[in-house]
């Protein structure tokens, strides 16, 4: 949550502190305003991100990271959450200054259709990565396609998440009702994982970055072989019905332990978003922050080799910020306002 001009150590820095302070600068702000050495307050910023088995929490964590590294007087801190529908009214309602979320989530929230009563004041700094739907079966459950998980117990994503939203339109695009025609539970990808490691669960649902470290730790597990189920063929219906958020993206073959051919999988763009009345150098600099220093974002999670100032610009359903305007402007970037 946002917390402007909170003033640093005036309490408990003492006369002293004060004194060491000033003469370590050469007695300057004491020619001045002997009061300006306060001045330069620290703005903390929060960055909503998703569930901790997932990639939106450590890239949410390495964006907190570059922006209080490189951005004068701003401390930004990554917070675990329910994912993007539950960001989007985090944002709007400035409880959070930043968030990753969903392409398809972030268009519903500004256009107020879908999981929104009304259309929120957000907007997008930057198109991220794709956001990769991962459909997660465990081997020896007769789970092939997407109509296979009729009868079965599977995981849609936590309630108020992207998964979710994401899921149930994969389900819808495929004639399962997912009232009836599955047992559904609704948990987060770490949880999921859980699940279908200890058997209690057939599949589940995620979306999020390519490799993601839950999915990993699941296919690694002794005794454990799991398979990526492709969902590319609803694409179509979803578009068609939802808006051109989707599209078909392959997962290679190999990225995880036992998964040994392509799949083609549904994704949609992750974006950066913030609330309309956010200041335009602000969030100038935030991007200056993440585009500069990209790799320090990449020691964090290789999926950050996706960030890329050419593509930050194609495939946003949300508008851009004025800050971010310029910014894209000012690297040469033809952007669509």
């Amino acid at each position: 949550m946002a917390q402007g001009g909170r003033t640093k150590g005036k309490s408990t820095l003492g006369r002293r502190g004060f004194m060491k302070a000033t003469a370590a600068m050469g007695g300057a702000f004491i020619l001045g305003n002997p009061m300006s050495i306060w001045a330069q307050a620290q703005k903390r910023i929060s960055i909503a991100t998703g569930g901790m088995g997932g990639v939106y929490y450590p890239m949410g964590g390495g964006i907190a990271a570059v922006i209080s590294k490189y951005v004068p007087n701003v401390e930004a801190a990554a917070e675990v959450t329910a994912a993007s529908v539950d960001n989007c009214k985090l944002v709007a309602a400035k409880k959070s200054d930043l968030a990753i979320i969903m392409g398809d989530v972030g268009y519903d929230a500004w256009a107020g259709t879908g999981k929104f009563k009304e259309k929120l004041p957000i907007v997008n700094l930057a198109v991220l990565y794709p956001n990769v739907t991962q459909l997660v079966a465990r081997e020896g459950k007769g789970i092939k396609q997407v109509s296979d998980l009729k009868g079965k117990t599977i995981s849609t994503g936590a309630p108020g998440s992207g998964v979710e939203i994401i899921a149930l339109r994969i389900l819808e695009a495929n004639g399962i009702d997912p009232d009836k025609d599955i047992k559904r539970d609704r948990l987060g990808a770490s949880e999921s994982a859980g699940a279908v490691k200890d058997g209690k669960m057939d599949a589940y649902f995620w979306c999020g970055g390519v490799p993601t470290a839950s999915i990993l730790d699941l296919a690694a597990s002794p005794g454990m072989k799991i398979s990526l189920i492709s969902d590319a063929d609803a694409v179509p219906k979803m578009t068609a019905k939802y808006g051109p958020v989707y599209y078909k993206i392959t997962i290679p073959k190999g990225t995880y332990p036992g998964v040994e051919q392509d799949v083609a999988v549904s994704a949609v763009a992750n974006l950066l978003i913030a609330h309309e009345a956010m200041d335009d150098k602000l969030v100038y600099d935030i991007l200056a922050a993440i585009f500069d220093h990209k790799p320090e974002l990449v020691a964090i999670h290789k999926q950050a080799e996706s960030i890329d100032l050419k593509s930050a610009v194609v495939g946003s359903p949300v508008p851009f910020h004025k800050g971010a305007i310029k910014y894209f402007k000012d690297k040469g970037l033809d952007i669509k306002t």
